[in-house]
């Protein structure tokens, strides 16, 4: 285990000294202002990417043109000069005779058939149950509603029969009145024609005179009726009378009249009971029937459910489950039109159906109830195509010797070049010098382009960022030369974009997404969805704080990348007028490419930690792992120097209030706030705020040359301290560049006063560097502030200004803040923001009444 840190360390300080370009003077030129336009993301780079030394602009632009160019520029390797669309200089022949396999033709075929074979489709179990559940529903409910009008025949069919029975239950009550009156007359018209019978036997001319006498009777009283069925509105009643013997009033009350005769009087009072009883009761089920609601608005249930016979409605419950069943069982396709799919249901139910209407009202159910259960059988669909495009045989191109393969200045075909292809007549040649040099300038172009953004976003970027970013770029034609089915735009865009913020990571996949099919031959679906993924990738991680903020964003790539393959594919499937794609062979392709985009934002998660230190980055999310206070250091300097830790805590209120409020890397100025005095764990009793109160080391020594050189020394021991953790240079800067090479006044006017020996300068100032970015020249300013805040008790914001402005005044006069970027302008700024903190910290409180605090 020691061994491989020894190795990862030497690796680490090769690769150091190689991006810092060797310079002995480092330390004069490591930290620069971050550029205000720059977004959230490229700020995390200001405080890393300025302090290394850059390697010249054209030098590295050429390295980058020659390696993109010699990756990305395979189509013009071994390129034949003749090609598919170029014109021939001269007439070729077949040297011999041959058959030749057209490789790319047999392809695209078996692709087309691969995609043109139509899916293999099953019944969806849980649609076949979710259906037949919903005819058995409407079954039942129909029970429900024939249980309200009671059974039916309700008397015995020996007297009225059904079709009777039916008449009289259905008429209205105007018909049912005359109905009555009717059978009442003819009643007693019966009782005295058989009296007169009994008394004196007629003659046969008396016979015929009486029956016309009974037949003018009945027309009486059929005007009677119709005068009856008149008065109260039931003109039905008057045409019913009118019609013939055959009309169902008539055989309504010729059968009661004969079933009457039948019946003693309680009979006949036992059945015009039930009559009425099953008129009432057809009449509430009728209610019943109208509330109804369905849940497409459809009404399935009509009059006709209530007239049918017991037997009869067992019968149609079977017929409609068993037609429904076998309806699901051949398969209901999504998309049939509903008039074709009823006209299959009636003639199904045709066959054991034979009334129309109950026919009908079992349609309506079935159609009700009925959906497409038809879905698609993924593996058979796969078989299917896989058969299809196996079925495809290859296509061969055949010549004889001395056959004229192309005529001189004549286009050549697909199958031209095959054969010229297999001759070796397509003169191909090595390197194709002049579409590489052309497509170079492309790249130079592209690289160019890159150049721009870079110097905008971040001005000072060094060649170990240009490095990495090159590679990143680099693992894209990998990708592709390697045959894998996706490209590596989603793993560039979320390495880049978190790394140097989203406007790089949105700027090199453009780019990249670009020029890479002019180069390689890459599919149009692999390329736009990973540009899509990588973009959107590129443009989040910019904006991310946290690992579990990017394993997240991956989760959004892989779903950005799967469904724009899905839609660039059906879109280009659809504009090349190709029917019958296979939507599930697309569906299971577009979930690969979202896992690859998922898969990649793994990649990055695991490779992004060594990246950072092996390329000394600091990132969004690397400064807010550094600014947790459960770092082993952090931990460390609360224990050990709680009185340092907590002036720490306050030095970096100050600092990143004002870096907010300049436009600077607040992210970068808390974390190397939190870093900057950990060297006084070395000695924290020398230092006044961890003595608590109690005796000051410096009296006892009594030695300000000593007692400086125990000051001075937390500058040393921190930068040790910070290697030792391996912190980020960045961070590291913070440590001897927020003192700069300010005098330690107290002790060198304390050994002025001595008079012990020559007091020279240099003992009592700080080995600097003064800061070199604005980042750290804010934190000098509030470290030089803290202690000046914290001892003021009763002032005013008004004396805490003009103390705080004579701080900054002095740090300015003493020149350590000329090469930090701040302007004069910013000072008064800087000032207010430390007071408003300042005030923000030291609120008044009420103070509590005695009472309460001694509980009583």
């Amino acid at each position: 285990m020691k061994t491989l840190q020894f190795l990862t360390r030497r690796i680490e300080r090769k690769l150091h000294h190689w991006r810092d370009g060797g310079r002995q003077d480092d330390s004069m030129t490591r930290h620069s202002s971050v550029n205000p336009r720059s977004s959230s993301g490229a700020a995390a780079l200001s405080g890393n990417s300025p302090r290394r030394g850059n390697v010249s602009g054209p030098v590295s632009t050429v390295v980058a043109v020659l390696c993109l160019t010699g990756a990305l520029g395979q189509r013009f390797y071994n390129q034949p000069k003749l090609d598919v669309g170029s014109r021939a200089p001269q007439t070729l022949v077949a040297p011999r005779s041959d058959r030749v396999e057209d490789r790319k033709t047999t392809e695209e075929r078996r692709r087309s058939a691969r995609l043109g074979a139509s899916p293999v489709l099953m019944g969806d179990p849980t649609i076949n149950q979710r259906v037949l559940s919903e005819v058995k529903r409407y079954l039942e409910q129909g029970n429900r509603l024939r249980e309200a009008v009671g059974e039916f025949p309700y008397v015995d069919t020996g007297l009225l029969s059904e079709e009777v029975q039916r008449y009289l239950r259905n008429a209205s009550s105007w018909e049912w009145r005359a109905i009555q009156w009717t059978l009442s007359r003819r009643l007693e018209e019966t009782v005295d024609t058989t009296v007169e019978a009994t008394e004196e036997p007629l003659s046969e001319l008396e016979a015929e005179a009486a029956e016309e006498v009974v037949v003018e009777t009945r027309h009486e009283q059929m005007l009677q009726a119709s005068r009856l069925g008149a008065v109260n509105g039931a003109s039905q009643v008057l045409s019913d009378l009118l019609q013939s013997q055959t009309s169902p009033m008539n055989q309504a009350i010729e059968q009661l009249v004969v079933g009457s005769q039948q019946l003693d009087e309680d009979g006949v009072e036992a059945l015009i009971t039930a009559i009425e009883t099953a008129r009432e009761q057809y009449a509430q089920a009728l209610e019943q029937l109208s509330e109804v609601s369905y849940p497409n608005g459809q009404p399935v249930y009509t009059n006709t459910l209530l007239n049918l016979s017991a037997e009869d409605w067992q019968q149609t419950r079977n017929t409609t489950l068993q037609v429904g069943r076998q309806m699901l069982a051949q398969g209901i396709a999504p998309g049939v039109p509903p008039t074709m799919l009823q006209d299959s249901v009636e003639m199904q139910l045709s066959l054991a159906l034979p009334d129309a209407q109950i026919r009908h009202l079992m349609s309506t159910l079935l159609m009700n109830a009925l959906e497409a259960n038809l879905v698609t059988d993924p593996d058979r669909t796969r078989e299917r195509a896989e058969l299809a495009a196996q079925a495809q045989e290859p296509v061969y191109v055949s010549v004889e010797a001395g056959d004229v393969i192309v005529e001189a200045n004549e286009v050549i075909s697909q199958r031209q070049f095959v054969l010229l292809d297999h001759f070796d007549l397509v003169r191909r040649d090595p390197v194709n010098w002049i579409g590489w040099m052309a497509f170079g300038g492309t790249v130079f172009v592209a690289v160019s382009l890159y150049g721009v953004v870079e110097r905008r976003v971040h001005p000072k970027i060094g060649n170990g960022d240009r490095l990495l970013i090159l590679l990143l770029s680099l693992s894209a034609p990998v990708m592709v030369l390697f045959g894998v089915p996706t490209t590596s735009f989603p793993a560039i865009g979320l390495a880049v974009g978190s790394f140097y913020g989203s406007w790089m990571g949105v700027t090199v996949v453009a780019l990249l997404s670009l020029i890479m099919p002019i180069g390689l031959e890459i599919e149009l679906g692999y390329l736009m969805a990973g540009a899509i993924s990588g973009a959107i990738g590129g443009v989040m991680a910019g904006r991310l704080r946290s690992r579990e903020e990017l394993a997240l964003l991956g989760v959004g790539v892989g779903f950005a990348q799967g469904a724009s393959f899905f839609l660039i594919t059906v879109t280009s499937l659809l504009l090349q007028g190709t029917t019958g794609p296979l939507w599930s062979l697309l569906l299971e392709t577009a979930l690969w490419q979202g896992l690859w985009g998922v898969g990649w934002s793994i990649v990055v998660l695991g490779v992004s930690p060594y990246l950072e230190h092996l390329f000394d980055l600091v990132t969004p999310i690397r400064l807010a792992e550094l600014s947790n206070p459960n770092r082993p250091l952090l931990k460390r300097l609360a224990a050990e120097a709680p009185g340092t830790f907590q002036h720490t805590l306050f030095v970096a209120t100050l600092a990143e209030s004002a870096a907010k409020a300049l436009g600077c890397n607040v992210e970068l100025v808390r974390a190397g706030t939190l870093y900057h005095d950990i060297g006084k764990m070395h000695d924290p009793q020398g230092f006044v705020e961890n003595q608590m109160g109690g005796p000051n080391k410096h009296d006892r020594i009594n030695d300000p040359w000593k007692s400086a050189a125990i000051i001075k020394k937390h500058v040393t021991q921190g930068l040790v301290m910070a290697r030792k953790s391996r912190l980020p240079k960045a961070i590291q800067a913070f440590i001897p560049e927020h003192q700069g090479t300010m005098l330690i006044a107290y002790f060198y006017y304390q050994a002025k006063h001595s008079n012990r020996r020559e007091v020279k300068d240099a003992d009592f100032r700080y080995d600097g560097p003064i800061p070199q970015s604005r980042e750290t020249g804010i934190v000098m300013l509030a470290d030089s502030c803290e202690a000046a805040l914290r001892s003021l008790k009763d002032a005013t914001p008004d004396d805490a200004l003009s103390m705080v402005n004579k701080i900054l005044r002095a740090r300015w006069q003493d020149n350590q803040l000329v090469d930090s970027g701040l302007t004069r302008a910013e000072m008064g700024k800087i000032a207010e923001i430390f007071v408003q903190v300042w005030q923000q910290f030291n609120h008044k409180r009420i103070a509590y009444p005695k009472a309460v605090l001694s509980n009583k």
